[in-house]
């Protein structure tokens, strides 16, 4: 006769503290829960629905503009003021933790359609459909001073006129030199009113450039006969030059890793090139069912995100298939995403106070606003201390 005994030794099972979560002992034999698979996508998929249900992921709208919203711009020095130009010409700095206008920059007779800050954030570079470039300096002592009962506006700084429209502008991450595009890419200095160099490959029209973060002198660009472009300052001629299969409307470096860029294209896909072997993508981003309109990494570079003409707001993981989420409203037409920035323990969100750093998300375009979401929507807001009296 066969006999079968349960031993189980009292250390297994008993714990050393009180504090310490009971052990529980389960058999993983498959063929005692069949179902085990089944359950485990149950939970996962309700745990996803709750997600969703708490959600909250807008934070706030900053409105003023009269006209729809074509280009926007972060200071890397003082991330709670953000840059924006619209289609009449109008440039603002905004205040993000009071969400209002700290000042204006007048000076544009038609749509802005780049801008871009120096590295010191002192200077604000805006460009424009009328051929002028304008230069100006960004009060910073105003933004932190403003209490939203008054708009100062700006005058400029300088003014260069050129001989064609410019599309695209972008300052080096460490140096004098900013670029424009538009005919041909043009190399300007702060202090000069005539570019020092140009660069032109073609005849197409170059709808955007980006600086590399890593290698000052190197730029992207991306033009309108469907191809991107490398460039080296230090050389007389453009480096290297691939073709796609549809336009590129923008082009994001990623900050930490800056061989790597991203492409968004006209396909309603994103391209993840390496700059050192541009025979084929690394990785390619899909969900959006319209064409990509704009891009930026986030400052650490593991996520980026897209803006798309399919009225929504999409962000990827830097080497993910897929989005991680979405953000979309009936109005979000042609949509301008500025990459993520840290707000600081000091801030106030609509009376409620920020008990730490929190990850934000700004975006435009045709509903004339500046619009504030959350990256991680279910996150909580802040605490609800109570007591009982």
């Amino acid at each position: 006769m066969k006999v079968k005994v349960i031993s189980r030794s009292t250390d297994e099972f008993t714990r050393e503290r009180s504090q310490d979560l009971q052990r529980v002992f389960r058999n993983f034999d498959p063929n005692l829960r069949t179902q085990e698979k089944a359950v485990e996508y149950v939970r996962a998929l309700n745990a996803a629905k709750l997600d969703k249900i708490f959600a909250r992921p807008f934070i706030g709208a900053m409105d003023g503009h009269v006209d729809s919203v074509s280009c926007m711009a972060k200071n890397p020095n003082y991330l709670k003021g953000i840059f924006s130009g619209s289609m009449d010409g109008d440039i603002r700095l905004w205040d993000v933790a009071s969400r209002r206008t700290v000042c204006q920059f007048p000076g544009h007779q038609g749509p802005v359609r780049g801008l871009a800050v120096s590295t010191d954030g002192q200077i604000l570079v805006s460009c424009g459909i009328d051929s002028t470039v304008r230069l100006w300096n960004v009060p910073v002592a105003t933004l932190g001073e403003s209490d939203g009962t008054h708009e100062n506006s700006a005058k400029p700084l300088a003014v260069y006129v050129w001989k064609n429209a410019f599309w695209a502008v972008d300052h080096q991450w460490d140096g004098e030199l900013f670029a424009t595009a538009g005919a041909q890419v043009d190399i300007w200095n702060q202090n000069r009113s005539q570019p020092i160099s140009s660069f032109e490959w073609g005849t197409d029209t170059v709808i955007s450039l980006k600086f590399n973060p890593g290698e000052p002198n190197v730029l992207a660009t991306s033009g309108s006969d469907r191809s991107i472009t490398l460039y080296d300052l230090r050389m007389s001629s453009p480096t290297r030059k691939i073709i796609m299969r549809t336009k590129t409307n923008a082009i994001s470096w990623n900050p930490m890793e800056p061989m790597n860029f991203t492409a968004a294209n006209e396909d309603c896909n994103c391209y993840s090139y390496d700059a050192r072997k541009l025979e084929e993508a690394k990785c390619v981003h899909k969900d959006h069912v319209s064409a990509v309109m704009d891009i930026d990494y986030s400052p650490t570079g593991r996520e980026f995100v897209t803006g798309s003409y399919d009225r929504t707001v999409r962000i990827f993981q830097y080497n993910g298939g897929h989005s991680r989420e979405v953000y979309h409203t009936k109005r979000m037409q042609r949509s301008q995403p500025i990459s993520s920035f840290q707000w600081g323990t000091d801030t106030v969100i609509a009376g409620i106070f920020n008990p730490g750093e929190r990850n934000v998300l700004a975006t435009s375009g045709s509903e004339r606003s500046v619009t504030l979401y959350d990256l991680h929507m279910s996150s909580p807001t802040g605490k609800i201390i109570m007591g009982v009296i």
